[in-house]
C-alpha cells in the first residue's frame, strides 16, 4: 500500500519524538551495532572488560512446541559465551517478575542442546530497562539472584535478572546512560555511540528511510489486525473490509483464506 503524503508526515513526526527507551526505536539503535550493545552491557553489569562478540534485535525463540514464543529486543552473546537478553518495558505490567522468570527459562531451553550435561548452560542475564522505577525505591538498578535461604548463601546456578530504573539520573554512567535512553534529540545525549547512532536514525536520509520503513510495516500490521477482527465478525464483505482498511482486496483475500484455515 503507497503511503500517502499525510501519512510520511505523520511518520517524520512521530520519528522525531522517539527515544532510546521506545523498543521499536531501541531495537533500530543495536541493530548491527556491536559496540553500542557492549557499552550498555557493561554500564548496566558493572563489567569494564566485557567483550560482545554477537547480537541480535528481534531475535525469534523457538522453544517447545504448543509453548509460548517470546521475541527478544536484543539478544547477545559476550567473549565468555554468557547470554544477555536486553527488554525495553515501559509499562509496568510488562516487566512483572513472572514474565522475567520466562525470559530466563526460555533463555535456558535456547541454550541447551541434546546430550549436553545441565552444568554446560553458559550463565545468562535478563535485562529490563524500566521506564519507570518498578520497585521505587530510587535505586539505579535492582540485582535479583537466587539464593539458598537455609545457608543464606547464593545458589550459583548461573542465571542473574536486573531490572534498570528508566527515571534514574544519579551522576554515574547509569544515570547519564538513562538520561539518554530517555533523549528524543542526539545533541543532549552522553555517550557519543547513544548520539551518533540516534543522528543516523533521526537525521541522515537513509537511516529516516529505513525508520519510516518500520513504522509503514507498524501502521500495516495495525491495519491487518483490524482487518482480521472484521473478517472474523463476518458482518462486511471481504471489499467492503479492504476500502475501509485502505489495505489491498488481495491482501482481505489473503488473511481471510489463512483465517479459514485456522
Amino acid at each position: 500500500m503507497a503511503v500517502t503524503d499525510t501519512q510520511r508526515r505523520e511518520d517524520l513526526q512521530r520519528l522525531s519524538r522517539l527515544r532510546p527507551i521506545d523498543d521499536d526505536f531501541m531495537r533500530c539503535m543495536f541493530k548491527d551495532n556491536i559496540p553500542l550493545a557492549e557499552l550498555v552491557l557493561r554500564i548496566i553489569t558493572g563489567k569494564d572488560d566485557l567483550i560482545i562478540t554477537e547480537c541480535e534485535t528481534q531475535k525469534d525463540m523457538k522453544r517447545l512446541a504448543g509453548a509460548r514464543s517470546i521475541c527478544l529486543d536484543a539478544y547477545g552473546t559476550d567473549s565468555n559465551g554468557k547470554r544477555y537478553d536486553l527488554e525495553i518495558q515501559r509499562q509496568d505490567k510488562g516487566a512483572d517478575p513472572h514474565r522475567a522468570r520466562y525470559h530466563s527459562s526460555v533463555l535456558d531451553v535456547e541454550n541447551l542442546h541434546s546430550g549436553q550435561e545441565f552444568r554446560e548452560l553458559p550463565e545468562t542475564y535478563t535485562i529490563f530497562i524500566t521506564e519507570k522505577d518498578f520497585y521505587n525505591k530510587g535505586e539505579s538498578v535492582y540485582l535479583v539472584e537466587r539464593i539458598n535461604i537455609t545457608t543464606g548463601n547464593p545458589f550459583e546456578d548461573g542465571e542473574h535478572i536486573i531490572y534498570v530504573n528508566g527515571e534514574y539520573r544519579g551522576d554515574s554512567d547509569i544515570g547519564r546512560l538513562m538520561h539518554d535512553f530517555n533523549c528524543t534529540k542526539a545533541d543532549d545525549m552522553n555517550f557519543d555511540l547513544m548520539a551518533d547512532r540516534t543522528r543516523y536514525l533521526k537525521e541522515n536520509s537513509k537511516g529516516v528511510e529505513e525508520m519510516c520503513q518500520i513504522l509503514e510495516d507498524m501502521r500495516n500490521e495495525s491495519l491487518e489486525e483490524v482487518a482480521r477482527r472484521m473478517i472474523k465478525r463476518g458482518k462486511a464483505t471481504l471489499e467492503e473490509i479492504a476500502e475501509d482498511t485502505g489495505l489491498t482486496l488481495s491482501k482481505i483475500q489473503e488473511l481471510s483464506t489463512t483465517i479459514a484455515k485456522l
